[in-house]
């Protein structure tokens, strides 16, 4: 059986939507008959089992790997979080070293970069593409590192500076579609999650910073009044976003903040509502490169969905399958939010579509690809 080593230098179990990549990846690469080790380096954690917090099969193993873990207050914060990270990578590499395994995969820099020195069965998964860390890129297209990497537009930067077509595989994120397309009314939705049942619902899900453009929705419902009758409603946000983020929203009566949300619930959420929005900012340059895993959601979902026609998102969504609108312009998006709740048939017609087009992107077909890939690299 081929062995692959999943090494994560990251904080895991995690409320961000990296961890929920890396499980759902470890199930689908395990269920392609993998057998899946993923290590991850010891950080202090409330959620401490990986498998019950993302509620998946236990069909794979887990080692946690010992690592020094501290934290500086104020401006010394990231300078904690730096070293940590390098040590943990170092620990992580040390462990992959001594591996038997077929394949070592990471989405982590530092590891894959200490392992290129001994081994050449490692695959990087690029979820952004950075001038900053052209010294890591360079060591990996000498060492012909496979390349896995999440959107056309991290692909075309890594050509231009020397990597060969052929060594990268565009593998965009995928979606668990049985967890996200149940079978339950709206109505009941909003029974389950409290919401109202006698108002039009717009929502968001996922992380409140400024490239994720959540401001811009804020700003869109303020182009709505009372009359009106349309609630937006915000999923998700660390402690402190969600702090500043309320601060935003004060003097607006249309707005419902919710908070962090186990991922579980999440489908409920997004079946109790009648648009859903992806705002993402062209502001940054991360927006370029992002596979939201929200976008597959919402795809997976069965509602209308209005998004950024940002070129990244443009690799997943089109004028069939959902309303693109240009980034950045409140009033733009406010316009085609009620472009969608005015009109029945396009409410209903761009949503069928988009869920046949989100069946291309299972976990288990995303798997299948880069498998063969490594495959055919071999």
């Amino acid at each position: 059986m081929t062995k692959l080593l999943y090494l994560s230098n990251l904080r895991l179990p995690t409320e961000k939507a990296y961890g929920i990549q890396i499980a759902e990846m470890c199930l689908a690469f395990a269920s392609m008959g993998l057998d899946v080790l993923l290590a991850y380096p010891y950080r202090k954690n409330p959620n401490k089992d990986f498998f019950s917090y993302y509620g998946i099969k236990r069909n794979f193993k887990i080692i946690i790997i010992p690592a020094v873990d501290f934290y500086l207050s104020g401006s010394l914060d990231k300078f904690s979080v730096a070293v940590k990270s390098f040590i943990s990578a170092l620990f992580l590499a040390f462990y992959g070293f001594f591996s038997d395994a077929d394949f070592i995969y990471s989405r982590d820099e530092w590891p894959i970069y200490f392992l290129s020195f001994f081994k050449s069965n490692l695959i990087f998964e690029a979820h952004r593409f950075s001038l900053k860390r052209k010294s890591f890129y360079h060591r990996f297209k000498k060492k012909s590192v496979k390349m896995v990497v999440v959107s056309e537009a991290i692909k075309n930067d890594f050509v231009k500076i020397g990597f060969e077509l052929a060594s990268i595989l565009v593998a965009h994120d995928g979606v668990d579609i049985d967890l996200f397309d149940i079978d339950i009314t709206k109505e009941e939705a909003r029974s389950k999650t409290n919401l109202p049942k006698d108002q039009k619902i717009i929502m968001y899900t996922g992380h409140l910073f400024e490239w994720k453009g959540a401001d811009v929705l804020l700003e869109a419902a303020r182009n709505f009044e009372k009359k009106d009758s349309v609630l937006f409603v915000f999923v998700g946000g660390t402690e402190y976003d969600l702090k500043q983020f309320r601060k935003k929203a004060e003097g607006l009566n249309n707005v419902l903040i919710l908070g962090h949300k186990p991922h579980k619930e999440i489908p409920l959420f997004l079946k109790a509502a009648d648009v859903l929005i992806l705002p993402n900012s062209a502001s940054d340059k991360i927006s370029s490169y992002t596979s939201p895993l929200k976008l597959f959601e919402y795809m997976a979902s069965g509602r209308p969905i209005v998004a950024s026609g940002l070129p990244s998102i443009r690799e997943v969504l089109n004028e069939n399958n959902s309303i693109l609108v240009k980034p950045d312009d409140p009033e733009a998006l406010a316009e085609e939010i009620r472009s969608v709740l005015a009109n029945t048939e396009l409410a209903e017609r761009i949503p069928i579509q988009a869920l046949k087009d989100v069946q291309n992107y299972t976990w288990e077909k995303r798997a299948k690809k880069i498998i063969e890939f490594l495959c055919l690299q071999n």
